[in-house]
């Protein structure tokens, strides 16, 4: 217990498995957290004192199985093993913690998600900026990026880290910021300085400086990397050789997505349960590494046109070239993790078994290297250029390990015969001794006449010769008693103790040199880990083209073309998911999208409620945000004008935890819309200013319209849903903006949705019809078609409509009398109360000077 105590307290934050014998236990609180999450008994032993501690253990081989279930709750395991065997021991044994397994580092196989990354974050507050660095310890990879909070913000909820680490003295900004978001650890300050980053991160990548790295200046985005660094030590990770590269998050080089679009678009994740997102819709890769790049490819797409028509071009040639598409995929499906195999590698965690699907997945790579360099597509050739071959490494696997080795290195027989003498002399001494132990057991029976003899093994006597009570009188005087049992007696000779000595010795030495074999193994791969990393980037790459390729074979996907202009121009867009959870039979009706800066900047699209306007809405940034990925898209044809953010206010959700109506959540997303606007921004606003009282949401929509036609630094192109038919009137005053709604037929007291836009406004929304699909009681229905009737009586009236023509006029030339302004009222009251006919040139000039302290003022 001293001992325990003594490791408990170097990691009091961590959960301590303590491995006595062949269990691992858990003490005091520990077991008690253990014995709950675990669902194992929870019982108490005496330390040797008058008090006694909880205890909670579970046997050692399964450890694979408890270990996940305690991570995945949210805790930190420190797992603390023997250091020297028992049997060598004097006293207690020597114990060390070998590993401390968190949420956001970790190699265990049943911890990981193979189709996602699992991110260890770092985030550190500056005055003017945040660093935020992510690492995955299990692939290598290593980014960081620094900018302000809403930006990094939106990277958190991109890459959804498992774990996140902070300062301890930036507690209070953390949990205003972001809250409980996120499995968090705090570190200590000295960690998280310029000085400490910048030397750890320069000492590991062997630089002079980090100007390579392309971050020389980015001091939030060191510090936050640097921690990252450090707490990989913490946690007893010492080899890191794997990680390589620091890569920078460039924020000028992605669409701008913030994190209410990549919620409201269902980018990774579902709103609804039982939703579909995009990433599943897109998805259809082979392999995990494939898998883990599409979900960064979804949130980050491309700003630059040549590498965006590299990537369509590569899927061009695949959707023309089917055979060749499948003959890359059949061995493409035999790779598996080859990016974590590697990393297993390099921190020496690799077993025999892994080693054998690691050299399966680089001779899978060749035929898919010799099938690319085959082509006479560019961009299909330089794939194949960046594969390699690693055909020494694939040899000397193939030569020394067995095709089918023990899980454990020290199990035995994972190298083949023929690789060391001395191996292959014990094992015939091993096995063949075995043998004649059998011939022993034949020889006595027929000596001795005892024909139930058997020779037995145990871990006290080791060999043994056991004979049944009835044949006691037949043993030979020389044989020497051990044991008896109730039926029967166990003796050795001196013979048996000659071979099992041989057997023995031979058995450990065999261990000894196979486990020397596989290290040497082990450090042959770590000279391929740059090579084979490359290989898996690469293949990865390779994957998710090809899916896009599949997808634009069987759901008649077209290649869009970008351009750099500021247009937009979608023929017969579709919606990626919902037309596949359509009912067999049904078709989902296209629509066409024209935006552009000079004619048609704003569309205000009318029409009742599910008649489609919101999935017209998501379809048409979908289809932006694919084209910008590289895929080809659900339309007949698409002309993109490189977008350079997406904004999206759609759907209603209240968030009561932070005190925050539905409307207030609304408001806050268009507030962020409008502050960050820029000339090739694409927005989509869906039913703005619902969530108030009718004349309210009719004025916030009506000049949040005016705003973004008027804006003189960025005409963004908008599709503006709503149902405040009003709106309609901007039309004439503006000349970008036209009106379009989604067509309804009436037809006997029913409504059909057509779910076609066409142009032209609106008068209609149809609710109590929805209403009676849902099924609302009959009279509620009629009683509300009455009250409307009565309603429309007074609403349609010619004076109504005049009134809405009249809504005051928007002068953009006067902003200095901005109502909202106290200096800009008290300024007009004074020039208002001002008798210009009587004042002498002096007053007037003196007046003029006490009117500019006013604007000063």
């Amino acid at each position: 217990m001293k001992q325990y105590n003594a490791i408990k307290a170097k990691h009091p934050g961590a959960l301590l498995l303590f491995r006595v014998g062949d269990f691992y236990e858990t003490f005091g609180e520990d077991a008690i957290t253990a014995s709950k999450i675990l669902d194992i008994v929870l019982t108490k032993r005496s330390n040797g004192s008058a008090s006694a501690v909880e205890l909670a253990g579970f046997p050692h081989h399964a450890l694979d199985t408890y270990l996940p279930r305690l991570v995945k709750a949210g805790q930190r395991v420190a797992i603390c093993d023997q250091l020297e065997d028992p049997k060598a021991a004097k006293g207690i044994v020597k114990r060390g913690i070998t590993e401390l397994v968190t949420p956001g580092v970790s190699f265990n196989d049943n911890v990981l998600n193979v189709k996602r990354n699992n991110y260890l974050a770092s985030v550190h507050f500056e005055k003017d900026a945040v660093g935020v660095a992510f690492l995955d310890i299990s692939t290598g990879e290593f980014l960081t990026a620094q900018g302000d909070f809403s930006y990094i913000e939106k990277l958190l909820q991109s890459f959804a880290p498992s774990e996140v680490i902070y300062c301890r003295i930036q507690r209070e900004v953390y949990q205003e910021r972001l809250g409980d978001l996120y499995t968090t650890f705090q570190l200590e300050d000295w960690v998280y300085t310029h000085e400490f980053g910048y030397e750890r991160l320069t000492k590991h990548f062997g630089t002079k400086s980090l100007k390579g790295f392309g971050i020389e200046n980015m001091k939030a985005g060191i510090i936050a990397a640097g921690a990252a660094l450090y707490y990989l030590e913490a946690t007893e990770h010492h080899q890191v050789s794997h990680i390589s590269t620091l890569s920078r998050i460039e924020e000028d080089k992605y669409v701008w997505l913030d994190k209410f679009t990549i919620r409201n678009l269902e980018l990774l994740y579902p709103q609804q349960e039982g939703g579909v997102p995009l990433i599943e819709t897109l998805d259809r890769s082979v392999t995990p590494m494939g898998a883990r790049l599409m979900k960064k490819w979804t949130v980050l797409p491309l700003k630059n046109k040549q590498v965006i028509d590299e990537r369509l071009n590569t899927v061009a040639f695949f959707t023309e070239e089917e055979e060749l598409m499948e003959d890359t995929l059949q061995p493409l499906r035999q790779i598996g993790d080859i990016e974590r195999l590697i990393s297993k590698v390099a921190v020496g965690r690799i077993n025999p078994r892994e080693m054998v699907q690691l050299k399966k997945a680089l001779k899978n790579t060749l035929p898919i290297k010799d099938i690319l360099e085959k082509t006479d597509a560019p961009q299909v050739q330089k794939l194949a250029d960046r594969l390699n071959r690693c055909d020494l490494l694939i040899e000397k696997i193939e030569k020394e390990l067995d095709d089918n080795p023990p899980l454990n290195a020290t199990q035995g027989g994972l190298v083949k015969e023929g690789i060391d003498t001395e191996l292959d002399e014990l094992r015939k001494i091993a096995f063949s001794g075995k043998d004649y132990l059998k011939q022993i057991q034949q020889r006595e029976t027929e000596r001795t006449g005892i024909p139930s003899l058997k020779i037995g093994y145990n871990k006290v006597f080791g060999y043994y010769l056991e004979v049944r009570n009835a044949h006691k009188d037949k043993v030979p005087s020389e044989w020497i008693r051990k044991s008896t049992l109730v039926s029967s007696e166990r003796y050795i000779t001196e013979e048996l103790k000659t071979y099992e000595e041989k057997i023995l010795t031979a058995e450990s030495q065999i261990q000894v040199i196979e486990s020397r074999i596989f290290t040497e193994l082990i450090c042959t791969a770590n000279e391929y880990v740059a090579q084979v990393q490359q290989n898996a980037g690469t293949l990865a790459i390779l994957d998710c083209l090809l899916s896009f390729a599949q997808n634009a074979l069987e759901y008649n996907y077209a290649k869009p073309t970008i351009k750099d202009d500021k247009k937009l121009l979608i023929k017969e867009g579709r919606h990626p998911v919902i037309e596949r959870q359509l009912p067999i039979g049904e078709e989902y009706i296209p629509n066409d999208i024209k935006l552009s800066d000079d004619d048609q900047q704003i569309l205000i699209i009318t029409g009742p409620n599910m008649a489609g306007k919101s999935a017209l809405l998501r379809q048409t940034a979908l289809i932006v945000l694919m084209a910008q990925m590289g895929s080809f898209v659900p339309a007949k044809s698409a002309e993109i004008g490189l977008v350079d953010k997406v904004f999206t206010r759609v759907g209603a959700s209240d968030n009561l935890s932070k005190g925050e109506s539905t409307f207030m959540v609304e408001m806050t997303e268009t507030a962020s819309i409008l502050n960050n606007l820029s000339d090739r921004s694409l927005i989509l606003m869906d039913e703005i200013g619902r969530g108030t009282s009718t004349y309210d949401g009719i004025s916030i929509a009506w000049s949040i319209v005016e705003y973004l036609h008027n804006h003189k630094g960025a005409k963004a192109k908008t599709l503006f849903a709503t149902h405040y038919h009003e709106l309609n009137q901007l039309a004439e005053d503006f000349p970008r903006i036209k009106n379009y709604n989604v067509a309804v037929k009436e037809y006997k007291g029913k409504v059909i949705f057509m779910r076609k836009l066409q142009e032209g406004g609106s008068e209609h929304s149809f609710g109590i019809h929805v209403a009676q699909l849902a099924g609302m009681p009959s009279n509620i229905v009629d009683r509300a078609n009455e009250i409307l009737h009565h309603l429309e009586q007074d609403k349609i009236t010619a004076e109504h409509k005049e009134r809405v023509k009249e809504v005051p006029k928007n002068n953009y030339q006067l902003s200095i009398f901005d109502a909202t302004d106290p200096a800009a009222e008290k300024l007009k009251k004074t020039l208002k109360d001002l008798d210009v006919n009587t004042l002498t040139p002096i007053e007037a000039l003196m007046k003029l000077n006490e009117l500019k302290g006013l604007l000063k003022n």
